[in-house]
């Protein structure tokens, strides 16, 4: 998937900032295999989440196909599905950290530490945008994808937010019957 989408991107420059993630994503778990080896529905997630990087970075978000006016927008939506699982995952890798390193006790504090670290990452996100967007000016907006949308880095954190609590609500029970199979 990372050679396909690096062939002959929309955008080189865009390409690169958007696989980045991806490949400091990979690059640390294969680091940290030995040491911290991870739930398979975690790599699972964490593989999901790459693909749609590599395919955002190939098309540019705002023009991957069959995003185009999808359910009547006027944009095209697939940085939604970014941000939702820029939340999504996250949210598994924080909770598969937080139980096995036993940082908090209680399932309400962990859930509210998991939702507040997805939107601290996808905080920083937005500012890496707006970062780059300063830097290089005209160059950043194919990575900004706002699209002339006044409020996409706000949906953008919602659906961050809405990826971490659908992650949190669907895939708890699976995620512990996991972990106790990896701690055993």
């Amino acid at each position: 998937m990372f050679v396909g989408s690096g062939i002959a991107p929309k955008d080189r420059f865009t390409w690169a900032l958007e696989v980045a993630p991806a490949v400091i994503g990979l690059a640390l778990m294969a680091a940290t295999y030995r040491s911290f080896r991870l739930t398979p529905l975690l790599y699972f997630m964490v593989l999901l989440h790459c693909i749609v990087l590599m395919v955002g970075g190939h098309y540019t978000y705002a023009e991957v196909p069959l995003f185009d006016g999808l359910f009547g927008a006027g944009r095209n939506n697939y940085d939604k599905v970014g941000h939702f699982f820029q939340g999504f995952v996250p949210a598994l890798l924080a909770r598969e950290i937080l139980l096995r390193k036993h940082v908090v006790n209680g399932a309400i504090w962990r859930n509210v530490l998991v939702v507040s670290v997805c939107l601290a990452f996808s905080a920083f996100y937005e500012l890496i945008e707006w970062w780059v967007a300063l830097a290089t000016g005209e160059d950043a907006e194919a990575f900004l994808g706002t699209q002339g949308y006044v409020w996409d880095t706000q949906s953008d954190m919602a659906f961050a937010l809405l990826g971490a609590l659908c992650c949190l609500a669907f895939l708890s029970r699976r995620h512990d019957a996991q972990l106790a199979v990896l701690q055993q």
